[in-house]
């Protein structure tokens, strides 16, 4: 597997589907529930994307992604926003903090598998 991908999200469900589909799109794929664990396994292995959830427990994930972004180490890390917040003041904030993409719940998984796709340079189908 040529790209990696860590998931920080706490519903069980959205993680089942991304895991299965991320992993048969052949992406190495790693999971944590919380912003702290999200930095800690950024720390043992920088993955091409993450999928941040902003509503974490620990942590949120604005906060979580204004630390990934100001390593510098880490710059080249696409980081996608998941969240249930639709409100265009949160796409803005999600944004600001140094997101690469933001995406409201419900979504379509196999949508979000292209975008993790596109975000690597890989063909979407």
């Amino acid at each position: 597997m040529d790209h990696s991908v860590l998931v920080v999200e706490d519903d069980d469900n959205i993680v089942l589907s991304l895991k299965f589909l991320l992993e048969k799109s052949g992406f190495a794929t790693r999971v944590v529930g919380d912003g702290n664990a999200a930095l800690g396994e950024m720390r043992a292995a920088k993955p091409d994307v993450v999928l941040l959830d902003v509503m974490l427990p620990e942590r949120d994930g604005f906060s979580v992604c204004e630390e990934i972004r100001g390593n510098s180490a880490w710059s080249d890390v696409h980081v996608i926003m998941l969240t249930a917040k639709g409100r265009e003041a949160d796409r803005e904030k999600g944004l600001s903090v140094g997101a690469d993409d933001f995406v409201t719940k419900p979504f379509s998984t196999r949508d979000l598998v292209a975008r993790v796709k596109a975000a690597v340079g890989l063909a979407v189908d």
